[in-house]
């Protein structure tokens, strides 16, 4: 059964989830990011880039030739063929990721605006209507 984190309290979406990411990494994992736009994913981009200098995290875009090889993906929607595998995925979207059961992790960042904590509540009735039991996490206070 797939296992659902939320992240909420998040004071900054790209942030987060590039920690997440980086810590899902380092413990071997392979990381899909599902960004709700190109500019969020410019910007977790960047931050992958420049985050520390000894941390370099591969990543690609979710289209690259090169995804299917490479640890971390990142993401406005999923690819034509499907998802490229199963592990961990991230989601910044308002919408539950399609095929989400197919994840043995689904990590939800949710952002301290009543626009990102709205969506987010019906996320977690939509995974909890499916018989799994999402685990919350306050990132507000380790900010």
């Amino acid at each position: 059964m797939t296992d659902v984190h939320f992240y909420h309290d998040a004071p900054d979406l790209a942030g987060v989830a590039c920690h997440l990411a980086a810590k899902a990494f380092n413990a071997g994992r392979k990381v899909t990011v599902l960004l709700p736009d190109d500019a969020i994913a410019r910007q977790l981009d960047q931050l992958m880039w420049t985050r520390q200098p000894m941390g370099f995290m591969p990543h690609v875009g979710i289209l690259s030739p090169l995804a299917a090889e490479t640890p971390i993906t990142l993401g406005t929607g999923m690819p034509e063929g499907g998802w490229l595998h199963d592990d961990v995925i991230i989601n910044l979207c308002e919408e539950v990721p399609p095929g989400f059961d197919r994840f043995k992790m689904v990590v939800e960042v949710v952002g301290r605006e009543e626009h990102h904590r709205g969506p987010a509540r019906l996320r977690w009735k939509q995974y909890a209507a499916s018989g799994i039991k999402p685990q919350a996490h306050n990132t507000g206070e380790r900010a």
